[in-house]
């Protein structure tokens, strides 16, 4: 559940200019000084454009991608990076409606269906969403960010052992996608492999000390388990790194936490 969820996280095309899914169209009577010009300018855009996405600026990046869009109509790239900085605004529509038509322009590459993907579980569509992650995998193959978000998918319509499925799957495809692993770990928790999701939530915890999301799960675990103590001691380094996740709502909606590591982190935050 990443999510990237939460954020989107950036799956932007690699941006190359004079490659990719569709040359430029420079105006043959243009002097060579006016050409390479217009390319310094399309490359300035470009960098503002990036800048502003990777930043948190994503009305500016908004509007840099549409300029760029209007001198290259033709580059599905542009479309799908404009809708990945409208995904990240909440204007899911308008972001569907870039995806799609770098879909048309480009219709076997992978990045506009993944995307298009994030955008669908934002509406809850997670048949959809689930139909483009499969497409992904179709034009790909072994791709780590697809299974993953494809047990997102799978989540959001509680079937939580294909979920299991796909994040143990994906974790297994990219060793360091923390992420992938930490899902793998609350979806066993929700399918009741308790002691399986705490042991791995802890080998995530050792690995990366600084991971929140696991940390704080796995204090609300531990507690549900009566290991006081121990519970208390990983919450005290969560309330360090990250502050979030003493809101309920937080973890419900945006993080998408599963119901029953939800129900134990409630007990915890209650000291039930």
């Amino acid at each position: 559940m990443q999510l990237f969820w939460i954020i989107v996280t950036f799956l932007v095309f690699s941006l190359q200019i004079l490659g990719g899914y569709a040359n430029p169209a420079y105006a043959a009577s243009g002097s060579l000084a006016e050409s390479t010009e217009i390319v310094q300018d399309v490359e300035n855009l470009l960098n503002q454009a990036f800048d502003a996405s990777n930043t948190g600026k994503f009305a500016e990046a908004e509007t840099y991608w549409t300029q760029i869009i209007k001198q290259y109509p033709d580059n599905a790239a542009m479309w799908s990076n404009r809708g990945n900085v409208r995904v990240s605004q909440n204007k899911i529509e308008a972001a569907l409606s870039d995806y799609n038509k770098a879909i048309e322009l480009a219709p076997n590459a992978p990045d506009p269906y993944l995307n298009r993907g994030v955008a669908y579980e934002r509406l809850e569509r997670w048949q959809d969403a689930i139909a483009d992650y499969n497409h992904v995998l179709e034009l790909s193959g072994e791709d780590a960010v697809a299974y993953n978000n494809r047990g997102n998918a799978e989540a959001g319509l509680g079937d939580w052992k294909a979920a299991i499925i796909d994040y143990e799957t994906a974790a297994e495809l990219d060793p360091n996608y923390a992420f992938a692993r930490a899902n793998y770990a609350l979806a066993l928790y929700q399918d009741g492999q308790t002691e399986k999701a705490i042991r791995t939530m802890k080998n995530l915890v050792r690995k990366y000390p600084n991971f929140a999301d696991m940390r704080a799960a796995l204090s609300a675990c531990l507690w549900e388990k009566g290991k006081r103590g121990e519970a208390e001691s990983n919450w005290v380094a969560v309330i360090g790194l990250d502050g979030r996740y003493k809101d309920l709502e937080w973890v419900t909606q945006v993080r998408r936490w599963p119901p029953e590591v939800v129900n134990a982190l409630d007990k915890f935050l209650n000291l039930q």
